[in-house]
C-alpha cells in the first residue's frame, strides 16, 4: 500500500510526537517530516516529498505565522494544506483558506484528521476549484481601485517589465508613468512596485512591518 506522506509544522514538540504516533497508527499514513517554525518549514518543503501538510496556524506566540508559512510554501509548489488551530474565529478561518488551506480543523477535534487527510489527498478537486476562484476574487478585490491605465501599468510591472520597457511599450513619457505608478502605489497602500507585486501575489495577506 502506498502511504499518504505527511509533513507536520508545529512549534510544540509534544504535539508533534503525539500526532506522529497517532497518524502513523493509520495503515495508509506516514509522517515523513516535521518543522517547528515558518523558516524551518519552508526549508524542509524545498526538499521533502510529501502529500499533505498539517500546519499549525500559530507558530510563535499569538502571531498567525502559519498563514505566512502556507503562503511561502505555496510559492514553492502547489500543496494540500490542512490548518490546525485552537482558534475558532471566522476572520482567521477566512485567512487560512485565502492562504490556500483546503481544510481547517481545531486541535481538540484531532480525531477527524485521518479522514480529513484522506479527503484532501484523494478528493481535493472541488475544493481546489473553489480556492482558485477565491484567489481570483482576492486579486480583483485588491486591484479594483486602479484605473484601467494604472492596472495596465501594474500588470506589466508584475510581468517583470522595467520602467523603461513600460514607457516604450505604452508610449508614455517618463513623468506620466511615474505619476501613474505613484497613484497606483498609494491606492495599494505600499511604498514600491516590488511591494505592490508581493502584496497582490500574497492575496492581501501581506505584512509590511515584517519586511522593514
Amino acid at each position: 500500500m502506498d502511504h499518504i506522506r505527511l509533513m507536520i509544522v508545529e512549534d510544540d514538540p509534544d504535539w508533534i510526537k503525539a500526532m506522529t504516533l497517532f497518524l502513523n497508527n493509520e495503515a495508509d499514513m506516514l509522517v515523513v517530516g516535521a518543522a517547528k517554525s515558518r523558516e524551518e518549514a519552508v526549508r524542509l518543503a524545498e526538499t521533502l516529498e510529501f502529500d499533505v501538510l498539517l500546519m499549525d496556524i500559530q507558530l510563535s506566540g499569538n502571531r498567525l505565522d502559519g498563514i505566512d508559512a502556507a503562503l511561502d510554501i505555496h510559492e514553492l509548489r502547489p500543496v494540500k494544506i490542512i490548518m490546525l488551530t485552537s482558534l475558532n474565529d471566522e476572520a482567521v478561518i477566512a485567512q487560512a483558506f485565502t492562504a490556500g488551506a483546503i481544510n481547517y480543523i481545531e486541535k481538540t477535534n484531532y480525531r477527524q484528521l485521518p479522514q480529513a487527510i484522506r479527503t484532501a489527498h484523494r478528493h481535493a478537486g472541488p475544493m481546489e476549484v473553489l480556492l482558485k476562484e477565491l484567489a481570483r476574487l482576492k486579486r480583483e478585490e485588491q486591484l479594483q481601485a486602479l484605473t484601467p491605465a494604472e492596472r495596465e501599468v501594474y500588470e506589466l510591472i508584475e510581468a517583470g517589465y522595467t520602467q523603461t520597457q513600460i514607457e516604450q511599450k505604452l508610449f508614455k513619457a517618463e513623468s506620466t508613468l511615474k505619476n501613474q505608478v505613484n497613484k497606483m502605489l498609494k491606492k495599494l497602500g505600499v511604498r514600491s512596485s516590488k511591494e505592490a507585486v508581493e502584496k497582490v501575489k500574497r492575496k492581501g495577506l501581506w505584512r509590511r512591518e515584517e519586511r522593514d
